[in-house]
């Protein structure tokens, strides 16, 4: 518990950055939602709702491995596709309570209100993570606009004030972001799994990552360059650390 004498937020805030808080003292209520990337790899989701916006949300969780059952008396023809090839279970009928035992997650998509919002009154006191389309009043976490390059996930939110204001933001970063970062990315990965192969701890070569960032691996790979990024890579870490041979690690 905060003390009396800084017993709300903004006292707290003050009188952490008096006393030189590491943190600032920056506690604030005003962030609406929390920030977090959820591991659904294998994990039971529902989605309830079998139009455009219900394949959207269908091929996001696929994409991220997650086990995917769609709820709904029509599904579009990619849906009807995926559920013919086994990649999804489709329950062709109406929504039914009983269709969120065993799910770690639920969608609601479907163009009726009423349904949408009873999956959210089911759900919520079942403690089910649950996102109602275009609903944040009846969502207990929202999903943000998302640009991907390989391992590189930026998410932006609005906190559900303004999707096209996140929209713009997301094309703002496509342009900056290319896909170079992906490649970039996988060296990086498949240069630390030989480092750790080796023995090395990972605190002892935080500043060579720094090293290779600092001195242009990523505009050296965006240029398309490999000598120049094989230069760096033997300068920092030997002859052994060749890009080709790092590029064909399996993660």
């Amino acid at each position: 518990m905060i003390p009396d004498e800084a017993g709300d937020i903004t006292g707290f805030n003050r009188r952490k950055r008096a006393e030189g808080s590491e943190s600032g003292g920056q506690v604030s209520r005003k962030m609406r939602y929390y920030p977090v990337y959820l591991d659904i790899m294998n994990r039971k989701c529902l989605v309830v709702g079998g139009g455009s916006v219900g394949t959207r949300k269908v091929m996001t969780l696929l994409e991220c491995g997650a086990v995917v059952t769609v709820v709904s008396p029509v599904v579009g023809p990619e849906l009807l596709e995926l559920a013919e090839a086994g990649f999804i279970r489709w329950e062709k009928r109406t929504y039914r309570s009983s269709d969120l035992d065993g799910m770690f997650l639920v969608i609601g998509a479907t163009d009726q209100k009423e349904v949408n919002h009873r999956i959210f009154a089911d759900a919520e006191p079942l403690n089910k993570l649950c996102n109602i389309a275009d609903r944040p009043e009846d969502c207990n976490f929202i999903l943000p606009s998302v640009v991907r390059r390989g391992d590189l996930v930026i998410a932006v939110s609005t906190s559900g004030k303004s999707p096209a204001f996140a929209k713009h933001l997301r094309k703002d970063l496509e342009n900056r972001f290319g896909e170079e970062c992906a490649e970039f990315l996988r060296l990086m990965g498949a240069i630390r799994k030989k480092l750790l192969s080796e023995g090395h701890e990972p605190e002892a070569h935080r500043h060579l990552f720094e090293r290779l960032i600092n001195e242009g691996l990523l505009e050296r790979i965006r240029k398309g360059d490999r000598k120049a990024a094989n230069r760096l890579l033997r300068e920092i870490f030997g002859e052994q650390y060749r890009y080709d041979e790092l590029m064909k690690t399996r993660e």
